[in-house]
C-alpha cells in the first residue's frame, strides 16, 4: 500500500459549491480499508519465484496448508480453495491453523473443503512442503510456527505490506486486494478449472478483504475475478448474507456492552482522534458467543467522524488480548501494531498482547503517528 492519503477536511471543507476531481480522490483516499494504486509485483524476480513454487508443488505429494489464527475469509477461503485444487490434481493435503480449540468461525461454515482441516496437532513436525496463506507476521502461525519454519520448503502467499518475507518463497503482492487473488493465480499456473466450490472459497476471500467490493483496494481487476467467479454459478446473495447479515442474539447483547464501553479520545493519534473499546470475555461466555463472531464489531466502531482510528480489544480465555484496528488513511496503523508485534495494511491491522487493557491502549496510542 503506497501514496500519501489526503487529510478529511480537504474534500469536505470548500466554500465554493463545486466539486472538484481532486476533491473527491482526497475524499475516497480516507475510507477505511482504501488502499493507493500500484503497480502490482511483475519484475522478473516475482514471475522466477512462480515458476520455482509451481515446481516445488509438482515434485511433492503432501503439502500442508495453513492460514493465521482466528482465520478471516480471506485467510480460510484461500487455504481451502488451494486444498480443494490440489487434491484434485493428486496430491494430499491438509489444511490447518494454530489455534487451540481450532474453532471455524460459524460465519464461515458454508465453506466447502473443510473435510481438509486438521488440528495443528495432526500437522508433522516437518512437512515436506508448506504453503502459507494470508499471514503478515509470524506470530500469526500461533501453533504451527515452528512446524511451518521446519519445512524446507515454506512458500507464502500474502498481500500485506507489512509482511517482513519470512519463508522460503515469497509470493506477496501488496497491491492486491486478497491473497485469494494470488491463489487465483496460483489455480491458473497449476491448470486448475474454477468450479462452484473453488469459485465459493476465493469469492468469499476477496469479497472479504474488499469490504464487500467497496475499498479502495478494489480495481477493475478484482469486478472480472469477481464476475468469473460468479459464472461458475455461485450464489453471491447467500454468501454475503452469511458474512455479513447473520448473527446470534447474543451478538448483540454483546456489541451493546462494547459500545457503551467505547471511549473516544480527540487528542490521540495526533490530534486526530482515536475510539477504542474491549470485549472482556466473560461478555462472550455470558451471552454464548464466540471471538471470531465479533470479528465485525470493529466496521462498527470506526464509523464515527470524529476518529480517524479505531481499536476493539478482544479478551481469549487466558486473558490474552486480541488487537483490532482500522484508520481512515492519515495514520498507519499497520506500524502502530507492528510495535506491539503484529502487523497488517495501513488501514487494516492487528496484534495479540499479554497485559491489561488500560496499558495496551497507552502502548497503541503511543505508537499512532500520522502519514507525513
Amino acid at each position: 500500500m503506497t501514496g500519501e492519503p489526503a487529510q478529511a477536511g480537504s474534500a469536505a471543507g470548500s466554500t465554493t459549491g463545486a466539486s472538484s476531481t481532486s476533491a473527491v480522490e482526497g475524499a475516497l483516499a480516507v475510507l477505511p480499508g482504501s488502499v493507493l494504486p500500484g503497480p502490482r509485483a511483475e519484475e522478473s524476480g516475482f514471475e522466477l519465484v512462480w515458476q520455482a513454487v509451481v515446481a516445488e508443488i509438482g515434485r511433492t505429494r503432501t503439502i500442508d496448508l495453513i492460514c493465521h489464527i482466528c482465520p478471516d475469509g480471506d485467510a480460510l477461503g484461500s487455504a481451502l480453495a488451494a486444498g480443494l485444487a490440489l487434491r484434485r490434481l493428486g496430491h494430499e493435503v491438509r489444511v490447518s491453523f494454530g489455534d487451540d480449540p481450532q474453532v471455524v468461525p460459524e460465519s464461515l461454515a458454508f465453506l466447502p473443503g473443510q473435510e481438509l482441516i486438521v488440528p495443528a496437532s495432526e500437522v508433522p513436525d516437518v512437512p515436506e512442503l508448506v504453503l502459507c496463506f494470508d499471514v503478515a507476521a509470524e506470530s500469526r502461525l500461533g501453533l504451527l510456527h515452528d512446524k511451518a519454519f521446519a519445512a524446507p520448503v515454506l512458500v507464502v502467499l500474502d498481500h500485506h505490506a507489512s509482511n517482513p518475507g519470512f519463508g522460503t518463497h515469497q509470493l506477496i503482492d501488496p497491491t492486491a486486494p486478497a491473497t485469494a487473488v494470488l491463489v487465483d493465480e496460483l489455480l491458473r499456473r497449476l491448470g486448475v478449472e474454477l468450479d462452484q466450490d473453488l469459485a465459493t472459497c476465493l469469492y468469499t476471500g476477496v469479497a472479504t478483504d474488499t469490504g464487500s467490493f467497496k475499498y479502495r483496494a478494489t480495481t477493475p481487476a478484482t469486478h472480472e475475478l469477481a464476475g468469473r467467479l460468479l459464472a461458475t454459478g455461485i450464489r453471491h446473495d447467500l454468501i454475503s448474507r452469511q458474512l455479513w447479515d447473520t448473527s446470534s442474539f447474543g451478538y448483540l447483547k454483546v456489541l451493546a456492552g462494547a459500545l457503551d464501553r467505547a471511549v473516544y479520545e480527540p487528542d490521540a493519534a495526533g490530534g486526530l482522534g482515536l475510539v477504542w473499546t474491549w470485549v472482556p470475555y466473560q461478555d462472550l461466555v455470558l451471552f454464548s458467543v464466540t471471538v471470531e463472531e465479533i470479528e465485525g464489531l470493529i466496521d462498527i466502531l470506526r464509523r464515527p467522524a470524529e476518529a480517524e482510528v479505531a481499536l476493539v480489544l478482544k479478551q481469549d480465555p487466558d486473558g490474552t488480548l486480541r488487537g483490532s484496528s482500522r484508520s481512515k488513511g492519515a495514520v498507519d496503523v499497520a506500524a502502530a501494531c507492528a510495535e506491539l508485534g503484529g502487523g497488517g495494511h495501513v488501514y487494516a491491522a492487528g496484534f495479540s498482547a499479554r497485559a491489561e487493557v488500560a496499558a495496551v491502549v497507552e502502548r497503541f496510542r503511543g505508537a499512532l503517528r500520522p502519514v507525513r
